[in-house]
């Protein structure tokens, strides 16, 4: 098995440093968005609202395979005609990039502490509106900052850690595999009457890819915390040890315990998604009264995550051949 550890590090490199240009996304907007339009457009064709819950979750697997199918064909053949260019690992690189989100992750974030400073409570809700799906009403400006912190962890995993698992592992295939999956699962795999049955296998998969990744991403922000002034690694591996397995989604609770023992919090908690009230473990060992200041210590653990998995990327690439 080919590993591409020096393709995940440029890739690594280009999108911290520059990120999705918006001149390109205005141009011709972002994969992510041409996945979600075809999860859409077979969300329509298969998944009728009077066939019962087995022939809906059939159709599910059917509609996740024709996604697979076309995203996995695509990129494999854009991988193939790249190769074929001079630098065409740099091109792959590039194209690869564009499916890992270190900068937007990072901005959407530190726009929520932001606007906690400069618009109080309100200007808070705005900005996490943008990353999380909880009715931002229900929060207070501790529930603000804790949903901020809790989506850069969460997203750190899912958005970082695990395409980089997957393209280290396939090349541009590899992530764009991956991020069809999940992006199906943001899409289709919620438990409503509509996407119960059907997403039911975009769900499961989504909490298969995601493993790997989300025991990395907790190693990274335990290392991080060892890094960074004011952080505790050994509060963080004890709330992973403690905490990791309670949360709801097999996945999440790894960076999110991490994240939380890491800056003496406790994140999760009861929270209000549309009219549901969810009530989750809290995760972490310290305050509930989260500030933008902890949203500034998370970034700065974020930062450092970061550039711990660039740096892997790079020894790898140097010493396996």
């Amino acid at each position: 098995m080919e590993l591409h550890f020096t393709l995940l590090a440029a890739a690594l490199a280009v999108e911290g440093l520059a990120g999705y240009p918006g001149p390109l996304y205005a141009r011709i907007s972002h994969p992510v968005v041409w996945f979600g339009a075809l999860i859409n457009r077979l969300d329509r064709m298969l998944n009728h609202d009077g066939a019962p819950p087995l022939k809906r979750r059939l159709a599910g697997v059917l509609g996740l395979a024709a996604l697979l199918a076309v995203v996995g064909w695509g990129s494999a053949a854009l991988a193939a005609a790249l190769r074929t260019l001079p630098f065409g690992w740099l091109l792959e690189a590039l194209a690869a990039s564009t499916l890992l989100a270190q900068r937007s992750l990072y901005d959407h974030v530190a726009a929520v502490a932001a606007g906690l400073r400069d618009g109080g409570l309100e200007g808070g809700r705005r900005a996490v509106a943008m990353i999380v799906g909880r009715d931002p009403a229900t929060l207070d400006e501790h529930g603000v900052a804790r949903a901020a912190i809790e989506s850069l962890a969460e997203n750190f995993s899912d958005g970082i850690v695990a395409p980089a698992v997957w393209l280290a592992a396939g090349g541009l295939p590899g992530i764009a595999l991956y991020k069809a999956i999940n992006t199906a699962d943001s899409m289709i795999g919620h438990r409503t009457p509509r996407h119960e049955a059907y997403g039911w296998a975009a769900a499961r998969l989504d909490d298969l890819v995601n493993l790997p990744g989300s025991r990395l991403a907790a190693l990274l922000v335990i290392g991080a915390a060892a890094l960074t002034p004011g952080a505790d690694p050994q509060a963080a591996a004890a709330s992973v040890r403690k905490d990791a397995t309670r949360h709801r989604s097999p996945n999440a609770g790894w960076p999110e315990s991490a994240m939380a023992g890491a800056l003496d919090l406790r994140l999760g908690g009861p929270r209000v998604y549309g009219n549901m009230r969810v009530t989750d473990h809290w995760i972490g060992p310290g305050r509930t009264a989260a500030t933008a200041q902890d949203i500034d210590r998370a970034l700065a653990v974020f930062r450092r995550a970061c550039l711990l998995l660039l740096a892997g990327a790079v020894v790898l690439g140097i010493v396996v051949p």
